[in-house]
């Protein structure tokens, strides 16, 4: 009877994981905020922190040149969180030359939403030391969505 409990539990906590291989356990610093506006695929407003830019992530440009795959890339972000409560936790280097804060943010069912991005093919990776906390299962992700031709892998881009 122990036994068939301990694998219901281990089967309930691998449906609540999901696919993402990293939920958020509340290690470190984090808040809660909404996301006011979604700028572009990496890039976002969050009430309390103001604008941020996701870390380990790099979504094609939609603005001063558009760049392949850039406004299905913004639209998947904006479809996933715009309106949306948020688990924020800053980088180890809080923000960037531009004055944004450096963000890894999560869903409020814990899934990773900058893994969930370059899992799509909506991101590439994009490591900036010392921000890497994530970098291998970020390079992990991003490595099985080119290999499954996923998103911005899907097809080629003209020059």
């Amino acid at each position: 009877m122990v036994a068939a409990r301990v694998v219901i539990l281990v089967l309930v906590i691998a449906v609540v994981a999901g696919s993402s291989g990293v939920l958020d356990r509340g290690e470190g610093p984090a808040q809660t905020a909404t996301v006011t506006r979604v700028v572009d695929g990496d890039t976002v407003v969050l009430s309390g922190v103001g604008k941020s830019r996701l870390i380990g992530i790099d979504t094609p440009e939609v603005y001063g040149g558009i760049e392949c795959y850039g406004r299905e890339a913004s639209a998947y972000a904006k479809r996933l969180l715009a309106g949306r409560r948020v688990r924020v936790r800053p980088g180890a280097e809080r923000r960037d030359r531009y004055g944004r804060a450096l963000v890894y943010l999560w869903l409020p069912d814990g899934r990773f939403v900058n893994e969930l991005l370059v899992a799509g093919g909506w991101a590439r990776t994009l490591e900036i030391a010392p921000n890497v906390r994530y970098g291998a299962v970020l390079r992990r992700r991003a490595a099985e969505a080119r290999a499954a031709r996923r998103g911005l892998w899907s097809r080629p881009c003209d020059p």
